[in-house]
């Protein structure tokens, strides 16, 4: 297995390069060059090309390699195919929108939540993801807005590029993850100057991995996938709500909005003709009237394996309206990059035929 370049320690690199024959300034220049998210070492232009061609026979820039890049209809939404060093695969998706520039991380390979309407828990959890793998997916959409130098342009510039927004709702239950969730969220906000603010993180309500973002005390924004405002109902969509009941869940989900200051973000997918109806939108005011939180209602988005129906559009603006009128603060999300697979509920490791 090749060496990831990135993984090694400011003094591990300086080793490896100086144990190759050369000086030890030939560290630096690649860090930099690693630290834009360069693909390969054929970009590293100030470097000799002897030393590239043999960094490329014995090592790799980043701990992961783009195996295939999917671009949207609209131009808006880029899915990456990602090889990692061991030869598993993740999906990161890279989404361009008026506020700014997001990628979508996923935190592991597969998932072990069995979220019946999902396409990302499809083949099980086969591992973490390490906080390197977790930043390779953030550089590897940073390198594709700025082009083939990974230089960032003036603020000026009206194709000033860099990833502003990050959401981890990828593959994986973060909260499963937390050492590596924690330690990839640091680097993001001190390196690549991600405010917390910035920072969305996805559960299901995996309660003390809750528990223990409120000790954190980060302000990022915590979203709960929540899709069924009665237990019995969420127990059937969604195993992990026999571990953590949706009330369990919900307390401890608001303790974490009053440390931190933060609007807890509810995810709610919508199935139709099971948990789209008026009755369905009451329970869940029921839930959540008088509550610092905002709903996202998500039309669900069709996952071939799975036997549930998209709801029609006039289910979904009714289901909205009955929030609203009840002060509930709900809006419907526009889904993004469908037509390649990358919308909610759609990850998952396929190539497209």
């Amino acid at each position: 297995m090749k060496q990831a370049l990135f993984n090694l320690t400011k003094l591990e690199l300086e080793k490896f390069i100086t144990d190759l024959g050369q000086s030890k300034f030939r560290a630096k220049q690649i860090t930099d060059w690693l630290n834009r998210g360069a693909p390969d070492f054929s970009v590293m232009k100030n470097l000799p090309e002897s030393l590239r061609v043999q960094l490329d026979e014995i090592a790799t820039t980043l701990p992961c390699e783009i195996a295939q890049k999917l671009e949207s209809s609209d131009g808006q939404t880029t899915k990456f195919l990602l090889r990692l060093n061991d030869n598993e695969l993740i999906e990161s998706v890279l989404m361009r929108t008026s506020y700014g520039n997001s990628v979508c991380v996923s935190s592991q390979v597969g998932c072990a939540m069995g979220c019946k309407f999902c396409a990302s828990t499809l083949l099980g959890l086969k591992r973490n993801l390490t906080v390197n793998e977790m930043l390779s997916q953030v550089l590897v959409a940073q390198w594709a807005l700025r082009g083939d130098t990974g230089n960032s342009r003036p603020n000026g510039d009206p194709n000033n590029n860099d990833v502003s927004h990050l959401v981890v709702m990828g593959t994986g239950e973060p909260l499963q993850n937390m050492e590596n969730l924690k330690g990839f969220l640091e680097r993001v906000n001190s390196e690549l100057n991600i405010g917390w603010r910035r920072i969305t993180v996805s559960t299901c309500g995996i309660v003390p991995g809750i528990n223990e973002l409120t000790n954190w005390g980060k302000p990022i924004n915590l979203a709960i996938s929540l899709h069924a405002a009665v237990s019995s109902m969420r127990s059937e969509l969604m195993p992990s709500n026999k571990m953590y009941d949706l009330t369990e869940v919900l307390d401890a989900a608001f303790q974490f909005s009053e440390k931190t200051g933060r609007q807890l973000m509810i995810e709610y997918i919508l199935l139709g003709g099971k948990n789209d109806s008026e009755q369905n939108a009451k329970d869940l005011i029921d839930l959540l009237k008088g509550k610092n939180c905002m709903v996202n209602i998500i039309p669900w988005n069709t996952v071939s394996e799975r036997d549930f129906v998209a709801p029609s559009g006039n289910a979904v603006h009714k289901f909205q309206d009955v929030l609203l009128k009840n002060g509930i603060h709900a809006r419907i999300r526009r889904e993004r990059g469908a037509d390649i697979g990358s919308a909610c509920g759609q990850l998952r490791i396929k190539n497209k035929e």
